[in-house]
């Protein structure tokens, strides 16, 4: 048997040590792999989670702007306290709404749309109680 022939019967499998090896690499990169994924499914969630709210916050909106306009007038009470409109106290992802006055014409010129306010407009805003996620609309009197 020549030289040649020994040498490659000798390479014609894997052996323990590459064996090993290769496991232990792989048994190494599993571990980051999984930190990386992980964080990216935590974003998720969180993108999940501000997309309810968010329509939350907009069906909450819609309802108040479907009310007459005598009836959302009525508690109108600045951007400081909320209406009777908000979800009860201690509700999960509670939506606070907020009814004012609006000056949208400017006609006292102090370029503040909270002072000298329209009769005939109002500004409702509608937020998820402990956040920054909050939506508004005008409304008007037809």
């Amino acid at each position: 048997m020549t030289l040649r022939r020994k040498l490659a019967r000798r390479q014609a499998g894997i052996s323990y040590v590459e064996t090993l090896l290769a496991v232990i690499v792989i048994a190494v990169s599993v571990v980051p792999a999984t930190n990386a994924l992980r964080g990216g499914m935590d974003s998720a969630q969180a993108d999940v989670q501000a997309t309810v709210n968010h329509y939350q916050m907009l069906g909450m909106l819609e309802e108040v702007l479907a009310e007459p306009f005598s009836t959302v007038s009525a508690q109108a009470a600045g951007l400081s306290v909320p209406t009777a409109y908000s979800d009860a106290a201690g509700s999960a992802d509670r939506r606070l709404v907020y009814i004012s006055g609006y000056d949208g014409d400017n006609a006292d010129a102090d370029n503040d749309p909270f002072t000298g306010t329209d009769p005939d407009l109002l500004l409702v805003r509608v937020e998820i109680e402990g956040t920054v996620n909050a939506i508004q609309s005008l409304k008007a009197n037809k």
